[in-house]
């Protein structure tokens, strides 16, 4: 929840993020679980968005020093209000990357860094924070050609809308394959983690699969379009289609499988 130039887009709404918590938590309680680390002293949540993923950093390891970052001041704002003891800061991940002074035990970050170009650079940056014996656990959504999201790139091209979106197209999420990540960050590790996740999340309609991007993948769509009329109208375009692409099983409902990968580098001791 972490997107660089956040001001580009409209505020973050947590209300429409929590809409599926236990959906979007899921993966972050099974990274934090694989961290073999059994008591890290400080650790940090990159992206932290409304302070889910945080709790799940609290309840994994109580002991710890935990701080939970993200550019929405609306995702820290809801993270506040919350019981959880954490230093809550607003900043953008690439600037934390560049000005923290201090290697952090465990950085975590969920479904986050996807937001974040030129992962070439910024992935050994995040490793060079991390303190010796520490871990860097990261899952980002794998599914950029997934129906979904490419439904939504050729709507945008489509003879329909293109005129109202920029000529060079809307600034999406970043993720490459495993093979790029080990590559990357092999030289300068002892141990690395991999695994990738398709999860078969079961929605009640077709709708709530357009409720789940509206609330992630879709903002940069939905962002470029100046008017309030036409975000709901490629909403409404954008629905019809995803209608088609997940069709209703046999009980009404319907399945949507979302792929994600799965990273942990530990740093020698």
């Amino acid at each position: 929840m972490d997107p660089q130039n956040a001001d580009s887009l409209p505020a973050w709404d947590a209300r429409q993020y929590l809409r599926f918590s236990d959906e979007r938590t899921r993966p972050c309680r099974e990274l934090a679980a694989r961290v073999a680390l059994p008591s890290p002293r400080q650790v940090i949540d990159l992206g932290c968005g409304p302070g889910n993923s945080t709790q799940v950093l609290a309840e994994r390891w109580p002991a710890a020093d935990l701080t939970g970052l993200d550019s929405s001041t609306e995702m820290i704002d809801t993270a506040r209000q919350g019981s959880l003891k954490c230093r809550w800061q607003v900043m953008d991940i690439a600037r934390w990357v560049e000005t923290n002074l201090h290697p952090v035990d465990v950085i975590f970050s969920n479904a986050a860094l996807q937001w974040l170009p030129d992962h070439a650079a910024i992935f050994p940056k995040l490793l060079q924070q991390v303190a010796p014996g520490g871990a860097l656990a990261v899952q980002m959504p794998n599914n950029i050609d997934a129906p979904a999201h490419r439904i939504a790139r050729e709507l945008a091209a489509s003879a329909s809308w293109r005129d109202l979106f920029p000529a060079g197209g809307v600034r999406i999420w970043y993720v490459h394959d495993a093979e790029f990540y080990y590559d990357l960050l092999v030289p300068h590790e002892a141990r690395l983690d991999f695994w990738e996740t398709e999860y078969l999340q079961v929605m009640e309609s077709a709708g709530q699969i357009l409720d789940w991007y509206k609330g992630t993948g879709l903002r940069p769509y939905l962002a470029a379009l100046s008017s309030p009329g036409d975000r709901d109208k490629f909403a409404a375009d954008y629905l019809a289609a995803i209608r088609a692409a997940y069709p209703p099983r046999g009980d009404g409902r319907v399945l949507f499988p979302f792929r994600r990968l799965f990273l942990i580098a530990y740093r020698a001791g």
